[in-house]
């Protein structure tokens, strides 16, 4: 029997009714095609027309209307306090590492490069285990892509180019 498939998805606050639900981290809640398995042990392949950002709340359409929501796992995370957690924002932005910001706290992945950082910029930082919701890019692509510290495979991945503009007035 070949598995359930999903091709269309309903955004947080637009659907109602009796749901499954599948649990899924930050990282693997960016997907086009792939194999899931929810609470209930349902298969189903999500095959979406083009690589998402599912937040926590949409819901999965399977063949025959079955609904499977999303939500958000729970993450081995940073959370940060401490004074001057705009400055710290900024910090973490300005590395292009993933944030949830809340009221006197951020969050972060765990990366023990970033701990360090934060460390020597004065704030308090703690390991916690909870669902992560960052915000999303500033070009309303719904997702930031960190910076990996952990490894390096020999090339660059700058794109810089030289050209003109030409502008009417």
């Amino acid at each position: 029997m070949p598995p359930l498939v999903s091709q269309h998805i309903h955004p947080a606050g637009t659907w109602r009714g009796d749901h499954d639900s599948v649990s899924l981290s930050y990282d693997a809640r960016f997907l086009r095609r792939r194999m899931l398995t929810t609470t209930k042990g349902t298969r189903f392949l999500a095959d979406l027309a083009q690589t998402t950002s599912l937040d926590h709340g949409d819901a999965f359409e399977l063949q025959g209307g079955t609904l499977v929501e999303v939500v958000a796992a729970r993450e081995d995370l940073i959370e940060i306090t401490g004074p001057d957690l705009m400055r710290i924002a900024w910090h973490i932005g300005n590395r292009h590492t993933p944030c949830q910001i809340e009221p006197g706290r951020l969050l972060i992945q765990r990366d023990h490069v970033m701990q360090d950082m934060l460390g020597r910029l004065g704030t308090i930082t703690r390991h916690v285990s909870e669902p992560f919701a960052p915000e999303g890019g500033a070009y309303g692509h719904g997702r930031t892509h960190g910076h990996d510290h952990t490894a390096s495979h020999g090339h660059s991945h700058t794109h810089e180019h030289e050209h003109e503009h030409e502008h009417e007035h």
